[in-house]
């Protein structure tokens, strides 16, 4: 038997121990940059949920999306999470899918802080890619937090490669941060020329905003 069947049938049985008696879950994404938010992360996160929940017998019933949240932030600022907590506090649902670990949080001590909640509110939280890994045992605990302080290091690093790169530019180019400012595209110039216009006839800046509204400039 390979080792790819093999976790097969403990992912079954794992949720099935959990499940037996309550066949229904919601499941939680997150993403954590707004321009991810239309990429495959959500569309990942559901596929795998989806599978797991079929091979356990589960059914989602609703799915909480963060979108554009980083994964450092801690329940209060997560109101796709609360409206998950508002939700298991007025029904039964009391098992959450995730895809894994680092999609609930990339912050080691704000990952335990938030699976510890959750499990005083009788919550059962499944990362269904690590199916054993959220339970109390001292073993799987600490397995873990190896591997959300793993995450929480990949993070620290990607935002230094990142911070790296945009000095790099910055320094070659003058400008990396942020969009381009007004005025930069020449597609902005008869704007341009029109305000210069219509300033130098006198008209206060409000009014200029006004006209070019009117005039169908955005």
């Amino acid at each position: 038997m390979s080792y790819k069947i093999l976790q097969n049938v403990v992912d079954v049985l794992y949720v099935q121990s959990y499940c037996i008696h309550v066949k229904k879950a919601y499941s939680y994404l997150r993403v954590s940059g707004v321009g991810q938010i239309e990429g495959d992360g959500f569309i990942r996160q559901t596929e795998a949920i989806t599978r797991f929940a079929a091979s356990g017998g589960l059914t989602v019933e609703l799915t909480f999306r963060e979108e554009g949240v980083s994964g450092t932030k801690e329940l209060e600022n997560r109101p796709a999470l609360q409206d998950l907590l508002l939700a298991i506090e007025s029904g039964e649902v009391r098992i959450v899918l995730i895809e894994k670990l680092d999609r609930l949080a990339r912050d080691l001590m704000v990952q335990e802080t938030i699976l510890g909640d959750l499990r005083k509110r009788g919550i059962t939280v499944i990362s269904v890619t690590e199916p054993d890994l959220c339970s109390d045992d001292p073993s799987r605990k600490l397995m873990r937090q190896i591997f959300g302080a793993i995450a929480e290091y990949d993070r620290a690093m990607l935002v230094l490669k990142l911070r790296g790169a945009r000095q790099r530019i910055k320094a070659r180019t003058g400008r990396c941060e942020g969009s381009k400012p007004f005025g930069a595209s020449q597609d902005h110039r008869p704007v341009i020329d029109r305000i210069l216009s219509l300033r130098a006839s006198g008209m206060a800046v409000d009014v200029i905003a006004e006209t070019l509204n009117d005039e169908g400039h955005i």
